[in-house]
Parts: structure tokens; sequence; C-alpha cells
């Protein structure tokens, strides 16, 4: 099964957060995609939707990069959330560069 990597926290503030991930994590996930990690899952916390645009770039340009590895990520807070779409990811080889927010209601019966 791919690697997940948490991010967080982060502020609450996008911009802020944004500029967080990029000079505190952004390094450590391009280490890991360098390393051969494939396929990543970045897993941050739930956060508003102001923080959707910065997120969804950083993962789509990641994809694009470290293609053919496959980067995704996912909002969440719920273990049972993320084991179903990390095991739906596995099973989708097509799928990269995507955001996902997961809620934790019924995410077993959609994946």
């Amino acid at each position: 099964m791919g690697e997940l990597l948490y991010v967080g926290p982060l502020a609450e503030d996008p911009l802020e957060a944004s500029s967080d991930f990029h000079a505190r994590v952004l390094p450590g996930v391009e280490l890991t995609l360098g390393g051969g990690a494939d396929p990543l899952t970045l897993v941050f916390e739930p956060a508003g939707a102001d923080h959707r645009a910065w997120r969804l770039a950083t993962v789509q340009g990641l994809a694009r990069r470290y293609a053919p590895s496959r980067v995704n990520a996912v909002e969440t807070d719920s273990t049972e959330a993320l084991a179903a779409t990390r095991q739906w990811l596995e099973g989708v080889k097509a799928i990269t560069g995507q955001l996902f927010a997961l809620d934790g209601n019924g995410a077993m019966s959609m994946v």
C-alpha cells in the first residue's frame, strides 16, 4: 500500500497555512517522492473552503512534477474515511493530482 504523509497542524489563515506548508513540509514531501514513494497521499486536517485552492494547486503541481508517481491528498479527521479512500485509491491506478474532502459519513459504502 502507498505511503501516507500527515500534514499539520497548519494556521487557520490560508495564506499563512500555505506559506508554512511550502517552507516546512514541502521539502520533506519532495524527498519522499524523490525516494520513489508511489502512490503518496497527503493527509490534511479539515479546514475552511478558503484553503482548497492552495491545497489543490500544490497537489496538482506535485503530481505533474513527479509523474508517473501518483500524488493525491485528502482532508479528513476520520480514520475510517481515510482507510476507505486509501484502499479505493490503491485500486484505481490512474488517479493523481486530486484533493478529496472526506467527512466520514458513509465513506465505506461510497468507495
